[in-house]
């Protein structure tokens, strides 16, 4: 069984006591001091031979393994005895060089990761702020019969697809097409609106110009969601202004998703005096509970579609989904997600803006000093990249630090109140993310996607774009994608929530607590309506 367990983390690394409540339970003793980031290491008498796999099934241990909160927590020894703990809380990790260790992190570093901009816009990543509460004291539950493991999906044991969308290019007569669009095949949506209209497009759709339409959404079944307050920025006094006055113009919106540089944005907020001391007050006296991180663990392309597996979010992942491409188009893509995914820090996408920014606008004139400038920096980002062509036999299968632990949605703590903050899956091209073979992929992976989407984006260079290069109608081929996804949700192979309906469910699964008598048959104490089923 056990042989040891240890405390660590920065402060302090320690044993600790366990019992044997039976032959068949182990209960840890009190984990007393600073609960926010510690990890439990678990040392076994014999092997750990097989993990339980986020996608419901039995895998070896010839390479690291993950099972993040909302996956099982069950492993096989070589004795063949299976060992689950008694939540699911926290985060197993084994890896292929010690199998007889088991590693149970709570909150390390970027498990819970957001994104946090300082007054000059600048882009760093922070930890959430959150406590572990244990619901009952740690224990293992061992058994030479079966263990128990807990769907994340309504439907048992399938697919998730959650959209969030972002409304930056909606019009009245856009959103009348999209929202016919989903009805007609059954897809529910988180939609992203403007509460005011102030924008540097005439036909921006907002809350005060086109509340009739957007209320619609509802009434088809959609979650409407913040995205910020207007398109355009205002001055700091003006937008504050709007930020501490504005009402909710419907019951029950609960969402807050990011727009641009906002100054109220909840990743800028912490550098804002004149918010930031009350800012979790004020979001929660508007029933705002889900905040999106401002970041993605990727970008959607062949083969990468599900979020919570992160062997996907990798440069070889990436390149094999683009590499039927043209060469010009997969050195501009392998670029951007070397930025914007592998480094994901503010020196690098610095760089990139200022590089992309002097491209655009090629055709100006220049002084000799932007030129010198653009120089410079294209030296600086080519060094950045040496590394990675040098070593790319080593570098290609590195996770993303941001996707490591497959973070779907996690707490964090404003002004002592608590909120849930999500990570997403980027999607421009629905020709390829929604295709069949990635749909089957998800399904076959029982695999989950919160996607960051521009339903209504314009631009003829985001290539699958859900509407057409006319962008009057639904795209044809992307509407073939859409009536796929239909099919697989109406035969419950996928299940289609909104973000809102994803984590009230979901959140459950924190909460579950196993027990086993003494015959080593483990059982719910109390299972809140979620669907499981006996592993052996």
């Amino acid at each position: 069984m056990i042989k040891s367990i240890q405390l660590l983390s920065k402060e302090i690394n320690k044993n600790i006591d366990f019992t044997f409540v039976h032959d068949y339970k182990v209960l840890l003793d009190a984990l007393e001091g600073d609960l926010s980031s510690f990890s439990l290491k678990i040392e076994f008498n014999c092997l750990i031979v097989s993990f339980r796999n986020h996608d419901y099934t039995w895998v070896d241990i010839n390479q690291r393994r993950i099972s993040n909160w909302y996956s099982p927590k069950l492993l096989k020894l070589e004795n063949n005895q299976i060992v689950q703990s008694n939540q699911n809380i926290g985060i197993w990790d084994v890896n292929t060089n010690r199998k007889n260790i088991l590693l149970w992190h709570f909150n390390p570093d970027n498990a819970n990761p957001i994104s946090s901009y300082d007054k000059s816009n600048s882009k760093n990543i922070t930890q959430a702020v959150s406590k572990v509460n244990l619901d009952e004291p740690l224990s293992f539950l061992f058994s030479n019969h079966f263990g128990i493991e807990v769907s994340r999906s309504k439907f048992p044991f399938s697919a998730i697809a959650c959209f969030t969308d972002h409304c930056d290019f909606d019009t009245l007569n856009n959103l009348i097409e999209q929202r016919h669009f989903f009805k007609e095949h059954n897809i529910k949506v988180t939609k992203g609106f403007f509460l005011n209209h102030y924008s540097k497009r005439k036909d921006t759709a907002s809350i005060e110009f086109n509340k009739d339409e957007i209320e619609e959404w509802i009434k088809d079944g959609h979650e409407l969601a913040y995205h910020s307050l207007s398109q355009s920025l205002k001055s700091q006094e003006e937008s504050f202004i709007d930020f501490l006055s504005f009402k909710p113009p419907f019951e029950n919106i609960s969402t807050w998703i990011d727009h641009g540089f906002q100054p109220y944005n909840f990743t800028l907020s912490n550098c804002k005096d004149e918010i930031k001391d009350n800012y979790g007050n004020h979001l929660k006296e508007r029933h705002i509970n889900k905040l999106w991180s401002y970041i993605d663990s990727g970008t959607a392309v062949d083969g990468v579609i599900n979020q919570i597996n992160p062997n996907y979010f990798t440069l070889h992942s990436f390149y094999k989904g683009i590499n039927h491409l043209g060469v010009k188009a997969v050195t501009s893509l392998m670029i951007k997600n070397i930025i914007f995914h592998y480094f994901n820090d503010d020196y690098g996408l610095s760089l990139y803006r200022q590089v992309a920014n002097y491209v655009k606008t090629i055709k100006l004139k220049k002084s000799r000093i932007k030129h010198l400038y653009f120089a410079v920096n294209m030296i600086k980002l080519m060094v950045l990249f040496i590394p990675i062509i040098l070593f790319w036999r080593f570098k290609r299968h590195k996770v993303y630090q941001l996707a490591e632990f497959a973070p779907v949605f996690f707490e964090h703590i404003i002004n002592g109140k608590s909120f849930t903050v999500f990570q997403t899956l980027e999607m421009i091209n629905f020709k390829r993310a929604l295709s069949k073979n990635n749909l089957d992929l998800l399904i076959r992976e029982k695999g989950l996607f919160i996607a960051h989407t521009y339903f209504s984006a314009p631009m003829n260079y985001h290539k699958g774009k859900l509407f057409d290069d006319d962008n009057d109608k639904i795209d044809s081929e992307v509407e073939e994608r859409f009536k796929y996804l239909s099919q697989k949700i109406n035969s419950k192979d996928i299940w289609n929530p909104t973000l809102k309906e994803l984590i009230t469910h979901m959140k459950k699964i924190n909460h579950i607590v196993f027990d086993c008598n003494e015959k080593g048959e483990i059982f719910i104490i109390n299972d809140y309506k979620l669907v499981s089923r006996q592993v052996k």
